[in-house]
């Protein structure tokens, strides 16, 4: 990845790689769950720990390979509570595994009575993934790695997706005949296959057809290309849930995201984080919410938004920005140019135009004129103001925090607010208009201001002239 955030900790579809993996894993209700850990040990431990307490982690020591991994991973769970029954083994860099896949493996193998079964897909070109060898019959005899296959097995398209289920006590007494004596020296999981057929226990494989289930990531280019799989795969099961999505290609979507029937997404949306839409709400184009709850009937167009809650029937935008702990109570409206941040707005209430609210608790139905600003901050602290209901505020005013306008009351254009206004009072501060004649041609002669000027000078005195006669 050329980074330095371990492998499986990059993300697609709001989740990194291992906890796709984990979400999947856990889908199974296993009895124990375990993550075995060594690059960046540190750092993986702690994301997987943040996302799923209930893993267990455990190191891999200094002997390499997948087999040593499952060995020291059945060893450290035997500590607690010696492992039986059915064991699955996955990895953490395969995102787009589903749990009914696994539930497949689990069947497959249980029903057979196996002693191993492994997952399986083809490949046309199937490169450095280990090849699947099968007898006569039919039956798994191996599984061989490309760099010690022979050339007439590298012509096998049946690729191991390193994904297997195992009976515990076959896998344990099997691990311990593992050696390294290949290639790699490494110790090979792989190996357990056939070790297992050796001593006289059933062995077999279930091959899915979707290859990308069992595709990892080992760069950015193939990170890219399981996201947006992924992101095929959830737009598709939206729209089998009754979502309209105009353009599935511009519209991208978390696994962790709820969206409800006769919803709307127009092209260029993005639904990020823990974002939930309500029935027949229509969203975008072109928006990006993360963590966003929307009620129903509602509409969002053109807003970047982070942490916000939009009630039933409000509206957003075009061209809004929702910062977090932004309330949009039901009819509500934040329109046009509008930023807002820690502000509720209550039931029916507008900010429609080029406005910040900051900091602000706004009551109901009333109007907030244009070009407002809720300054909220002295240079040192954020202080907190309050609007009542039914208030109707002119356009360009300042509301110098803390400030409270009381229910029903007005404000002139151009009003700076210091002072609470009481409930039906009418605010305003304006000075007399003062006009300076000839200001333009005494302090900017030679400029076009003051040819302009010039010129209607002149041409007012003909007029006037002329009026005279």
């Amino acid at each position: 990845m050329k980074s330095d955030t371990p492998k499986v900790m990059h993300g697609i579809g709001g989740r990194s790689m291992v906890e796709h993996a984990i979400a999947a894993a856990r889908e199974l209700n296993p009895e124990r769950l375990a993550a075995v850990v060594r690059f960046q040990r540190d750092k993986v431990a702690a994301h997987i720990l943040d996302f799923d307490s209930d893993v267990t982690i455990v190191d891999q020591d200094d002997v390499p390979g997948t087999g040593r991994a499952v060995e020291v991973g059945l060893l450290g769970l035997d500590e607690s509570a010696r492992v039986e029954g059915t064991v699955i083994v996955t990895y953490g860099d395969v995102p787009l595994l589903r749990a009914e896949t696994l539930r497949e493996l689990i069947a497959e193998h249980e029903e057979n009575r196996n002693a191993v079964t492994v997952l399986t897909t083809h490949i046309q070109n199937p490169g450095s993934y280990g090849r699947i060898v099968r007898s006569a019959s039919g039956e798994v005899t191996a599984i061989v790695e490309a760099k010690d296959a022979t050339d007439q097995q590298l012509k096998i398209t049946e690729i191991n997706s390193g994904i297997y289920a195992f009976d515990a006590g076959v896998l344990r007494d099997s691990l311990t005949e593992v050696t390294t004596d290949n290639a790699q020296g490494e110790k090979y999981i792989t190996d357990v296959l056939s070790i297992a057929r050796e001593n006289g226990h059933r062995t077999s494989a279930l091959a899915i057809e979707d290859r990308w289930e069992v595709e990892g990531a080992n760069d950015r280019v193939q990170l890219a290309q399981l996201g947006r799989k992924l992101n095929d795969r959830l737009t598709e099961m939206h729209m089998r849930n009754g979502v309209t999505i105009v353009d599935p290609q511009t519209t991208w979507i978390d696994s962790t995201v709820t969206i409800a029937n006769d919803v709307t997404i127009l092209p260029g949306t993005q639904l990020q984080g823990t974002t939930s839409v309500g029935t027949g709400s229509v969203i975008g184009p072109d928006s990006t919410l993360k963590n966003v709850e929307i009620g129903e009937n509602a509409t969002i167009s053109r807003t970047h938004g982070s942490d916000a809650l939009i009630e039933a029937g409000a509206t957003v935008g075009p061209f809004a920005y929702l910062r977090p702990g932004t309330i949009l109570r039901e009819s509500g409206k934040i329109g046009t140019f509008v930023e807002t941040k820690n502000t509720e707005i209550g039931k029916g209430s507008k900010l429609p135009h080029l406005s910040y609210a900051g900091d602000v608790t706004i009551g109901e139905n009333s109007n907030i004129g244009a070009a407002s600003v809720f300054v909220n901050y002295d240079g040192v602290n954020k202080h907190r103001s309050t609007v009542g209901n039914n208030v109707r505020m002119g356009s360009d005013n300042m509301y110098v925090a803390p400030v409270n306008i009381g229910d029903g009351a007005y404000s002139g254009a151009g009003t700076v607010i210091r002072k609470d206004v009481p409930a039906g009072a009418l605010a305003i501060n304006v000075a007399p208009q003062r006009n300076i004649d000839g200001w333009v041609l005494e302090n900017r002669a030679g400029t076009e201001a003051a040819e302009a000027a010039s010129a209607a000078g002149a041409e007012a005195k003909n007029s006037s002239e002329e009026s005279e006669k």
